[in-house]
């Protein structure tokens, strides 16, 4: 779903799953647009939700290298409601000690008729950085950061390290009003 349209379908049907932990999810992936498996297996104490932050370990990045993830107003609202703050943020439900799988996020999507063709919860990250670039006019590099990607050119992350930090915090806050307005 790379067009307004489709987004506003897709989140519309996440607001019909039968379970709030399947609906939260998929909408915190639509939201954080992080990797699926970084969601999956989000641990409350890397959660600050006071500072409205969620700090992504090295150890579970793909670059291996800790990422923040700047948390809008909405993403806020879903984890604040989340029923515990020990252990996953998303346990699942046939064992708690354990986070969700990747299989069941895929059905989830499965359940509200999204078929892999359609969207898989990787998709999610197409989803907004082709929205985000298309519709908010963000500068790439603002994104492909908050993608947690390297910056492109020959001397890629040699020595552009900028996080841009402040400019992502107010993407993430815009990219969720955004969903908002196309729900």
């Amino acid at each position: 779903p790379t067009t307004p349209a489709a987004a506003a379908a897709l989140l519309e049907a996440i607001g019909t799953h039968p379970t709030d932990a399947s609906r939260d999810i998929l909408t915190l992936l639509a939201l954080t647009f992080v990797r699926p498996g970084e969601l999956r297996r989000a641990e409350w104490s890397e959660v600050d939700l006071e500072r409205a932050v969620w700090r992504i370990p090295a150890a579970k990045m793909k670059m291996r290298t800790d990422h923040l993830v700047p948390l809008s107003r909405q993403a806020l609202t879903i984890l604040k409601a989340r029923p515990t703050r020990t252990g996953w943020v998303f346990p699942s439900p046939r064992d708690p000690k354990r986070p969700y799988s990747n299989m069941a996020m895929k059905q989830m999507l499965g359940t509200i008729g999204y078929r892999p063709a359609q969207i898989t919860p990787h998709g999610f990250r197409a989803m907004a950085r082709t929205l985000i670039d298309e519709h908010l006019r963000i500068a790439p590099d603002v994104i492909e950061v908050q993608l947690a990607h390297t910056v492109r050119g020959p001397l890629g992350d040699t020595y552009n390290r900028s996080t841009y930090l402040t400019e992502r915090t107010a993407m993430m806050q815009t990219w969720a009003d955004f969903l908002d307005a196309l729900r």
